[in-house]
């Protein structure tokens, strides 16, 4: 069971979110704020697995939230931080991301999009609606500093840089393990240690990484 918290000022969305997401049985909402503090009161009580953040609320910002929650979990992957959202101003995204956000998609989207992006992250895999994915990742990578030579390319074995490759690509590990005709669990290993090597927390952070260092081209 995947435990969910919901941030959203409005009552009626959280509302509508929590009926969406509770018709599927391996999705439980364990707990529900209107603000950005009440957010990090909630999750300190709760342990979800996926926070649904909200990024403008009145009595707090889901931006500051973020940051506060990714802090708190230190080197834990849970809870991962999705920001659901109507904006999908470039700024917004780049906001989400710099707070430590896991994933954002837009509030218009499927109602299965949404389960499949809280189930995404709950298994530690990175999700960004698709409509602003590239032009949203090569911007933010533009923006952050530029790689060091430590942090570049040799610091990843061959079928590691192939698999980062394909990663910024769009694949998930099935898609990527077919291309290279190896096993599911394969890519799963050796992505694993390509994070750890990058010091990346996530896919999406490795996938910036990627774009950062010029592995991946839009």
């Amino acid at each position: 069971m995947t435990r969910v918290v919901l941030v959203d000022d409005q009552a009626v969305v959280r509302a509508g979110f929590r009926v969406l997401i509770e018709e599927h049985p391996d999705l439980e909402v364990v707990g529900e704020a209107s603000s950005g503090p009440d957010a990090v009161a909630v999750v300190r009580r709760t342990h979800p697995d996926v926070v649904c953040m909200d990024v403008r609320m009145p009595g707090g910002d889901g931006l500051a939230a973020t940051r506060q929650i990714v802090a708190d979990r230190g080197e834990a992957d849970l809870p991962a931080v999705l920001v659901v959202t109507t904006f999908d101003l470039d700024e917004y995204v780049f906001g989400a991301l710099e707070a430590g956000a896991s994933g954002f998609v837009l509030k218009d989207c499927d109602p299965d999009e949404l389960a499949d992006a809280i189930r995404a992250l709950a298994r530690g895999e990175a999700t960004v609606d698709r409509s602003v994915t590239r032009r949203v990742l090569v911007e933010f990578a533009r923006r952050r500093p530029a790689p060091t030579p430590d942090d570049a390319g040799s610091v990843l074995t061959p079928r590691e840089t192939d698999i980062v490759r394909l990663l910024a690509q769009g694949m998930s590990n099935a898609e990527i393990a077919a291309a290279l005709v190896v096993e599911p669990s394969t890519v799963k290993s050796h992505l694993g240690r390509a994070m750890t090597k990058l010091g990346t927390r996530d896919r999406l952070q490795t996938v910036v990484w990627a774009y950062r260092t010029g592995l991946a081209r839009p």
